[in-house]
């Protein structure tokens, strides 16, 4: 019996950054919930320990092998999900983090590689937008789903140090709000597209 309020029994979910910090909680999370679970990383060895993880509690777990920013993995990823479990009815979004080099504590801004500042924009930017548009059109196609994207206290208030890493979390916000009325206006209102803004944990 599952000790979640929650009953998400045969809802099969991804989890992108899934054996992270944020990501392999919230994974747990899912599976307690009775959820089956996908974890999408880069590296195949940390996503099968998690898989392994959760398969010792009962779960039913997989792993997703692909970069969050590569369009051709993810849809092949898609693919390899769907053939799997036949459907896709959650995900989310935390993959992410800052980068090193694009923090200004340590740092003038005026000394920040520039492509510093991309990558950490694209890390936490693009590394939602690519896999909510690419899982995101099964959820379409099946008219149901729901995607939480990971937005930060960052994005409201200005925190020191994180400029980049703040400014995609703000991006966030948008294009959640955005992608939400998208999904309700041509898929329907059984597709939802939320946002939570953790603070320092």
């Amino acid at each position: 019996m599952s000790d979640s309020p929650f009953d998400l029994d045969g809802r099969v979910a991804v989890v992108t950054g899934g054996y992270g910090v944020l990501g392999g909680s919230m994974a747990d999370g899912l599976a307690a919930a009775g959820a089956r679970v996908a974890i999408l990383g880069r590296r195949r060895d940390p996503a099968m320990d998690k898989v392994q993880q959760l398969r010792d509690r009962g779960c039913d777990a997989v792993a997703l092998v692909a970069d969050a920013m590569d369009e051709g993995a993810l849809q092949r990823a898609r693919a390899v999900l769907l053939e799997t479990w036949g459907r896709v009815d959650i995900l989310v979004n935390a993959a992410g983090g800052n980068v090193q080099r694009a923090r200004t504590d340590t740092q003038s801004v005026f000394e920040m590689p520039f492509d510093a500042f991309d990558e950490v924009v694209r890390l936490n930017l693009h590394g939602s937008v690519y896999p909510t548009l690419a899982f995101g059109a099964a959820m379409a196609e099946q008219r149901r789903g729901a995607i939480v994207n990971i937005s930060s206290m960052a994005s409201y208030q200005a925190l020191s140090g994180v400029m980049g890493y703040s400014a995609a979390k703000a991006a966030i916000d948008n294009f959640t709000r955005w992608m939400a009325v998208e999904m309700a206006r041509k898929y329907g209102d059984r597709v939802r597209v939320n946002a939570i803004a953790p603070g320092f944990f």
